[in-house]
């Protein structure tokens, strides 16, 4: 039987939105496991939690485990892992807090020298992954040791404080409320632009297309979330600077990961390295892209916690790298390589992240969070494992 152009563009809509749900179904469920969350800990904090002072200091202490997990998903996705990071944090942010206060260097010089040094390590730990051949898993290791105890050389053991102004101001300072709302309309504008030209593109080129209010109701509903988010904060002091710096880098990574080659490459190189290889895929030099990635956000990461904290100590970032993979894996990112998805990374550090300022808020003792966490990592890890050996 034929059909016409309209007709099969209508079977083609009825299929995506199907393909579409199936594909969306691990968001829903991880932002319907966040809601209950802050749900949970606004009823046992008698609403405490759900002030807008608390939203503002969840997001600002969240900040840093997204950067860094935004990281980790482009490590997961071509099948390594990095244990390094959370030493990487308190390293730079050590080494930016020692050329401030002991050498009198301008914010600007240090948060440069911090980044070229994270942008070292990850050309240094790459480059053993990558050309030599040695399992990330032993490389990040040793880097994590081998960082921590240079940065207790560095710094004599001691805490490196204070810091100017302008340095504190990365880790804890406000956008202004217009400028805000600003923003938010903006990046709203934009992503219903986005939406209407993907989906004039994918028509155009006979592809599967959601329907309309699928499509547009969706980013309609992102859209007054973010307004609400942004209502929330500025009734506090405004939007936080750490985690506009943690919504540039997600943005900027996601675009990358998703509609560059780079980023398919990367996709191809976690899902099957032998194919990657043989369709003409330079593995080596993407990969060790990846690493340098990973510790240029792992830099960023150690200003904020230091700007944040007006210091720097020897305890710095320790065991972030646990919070980082927890959060990947909790947004959906494989184990195995080849799945990861940047914005649900950093709603899974959000749910970290909240699940530590609640139990903080509720005086739970430090231990339970750290059996909490981990038993969510136990079982994430084990969902993956489930999912994937479903999928096979």
């Amino acid at each position: 039987m034929n059909l016409n152009m309209q007709e099969r563009h209508w079977l083609n809509t009825g299929k995506s939105a199907k393909l579409s749900f199936k594909f969306d179904l691990q968001a829903y469920v991880l932002i319907l496991a966040f809601l209950v969350i802050i749900l949970l800990f606004g009823v046992l904090t008698n609403g405490e939690f759900l002030s807008s002072r608390n939203i503002s200091n969840l997001f600002t202490q969240m900040s840093v485990i997204a950067l860094l997990a935004i990281g980790m998903t482009l490590i997961l996705i071509v099948a390594h892992i990095d244990l390094s990071v959370g030493s990487v944090v308190g390293l730079t942010g050590g080494i930016a807090a020692i050329l401030q206060v002991w050498y009198g260097w301008s914010t600007w010089a240090v948060v440069l020298a911090a980044i070229l040094i994270g942008a070292l390590i990850g050309l240094w730990q790459g480059w053993w992954v990558a050309y030599r051949g040695v399992p990330a898993f032993i490389v990040t290791l040793a880097g994590m040791l081998i960082f921590r105890g240079i940065l207790i050389g560095l710094t004599r053991g001691q805490t490196i404080a204070p810091l100017e102004n302008s340095f504190k101001a990365i880790g804890n300072s406000y956008l202004p409320y217009a400028l805000g709302y600003i923003l938010g309309l903006v990046s709203i504008v934009l992503w219903f632009f986005f939406t209407y030209r993907n989906r004039k593109k994918r028509i155009k080129l006979g592809l599967m297309v959601p329907s309309a209010w699928s499509s547009y109701g969706k980013t309609a509903v992102y859209a007054f979330l973010i307004l609400l988010i942004i209502y929330m904060l500025n009734r506090y002091f405004g939007v936080p600077i750490p985690i506009l710096i943690v919504v540039v880098f997600g943005g900027i990574i996601a675009f990358v990961s998703h509609k560059t080659s780079f980023g398919r490459h990367l996709y191809a190189i976690g899902g099957n390295a032998e194919a990657a290889a043989l369709s003409g895929i330079n593995i080596r030099r993407n990969t060790l892209f990846v690493f340098i990635i990973m510790g240029v956000l792992a830099a960023t990461a150690g200003i904020l916690l230091t700007g944040r904290l007006n210091a720097a100590t020897t305890s710095a970032g320790t065991s972030f790298e646990m919070d980082a993979i927890a959060a990947c894996v909790i947004g959906g990112t494989s184990l195995m390589g080849g799945k990861g998805n940047v914005i649900r990374s950093i709603l899974g550090a959000l749910i970290m992240a909240s699940i530590d300022n609640g139990m903080s808020m509720m005086n739970m003792e430090a231990f339970w969070q750290y059996i909490v966490k981990g038993t969510i990592l136990l079982l994430a890890v084990w969902i993956d494992i489930y999912s994937q050996k479903r999928a096979a």
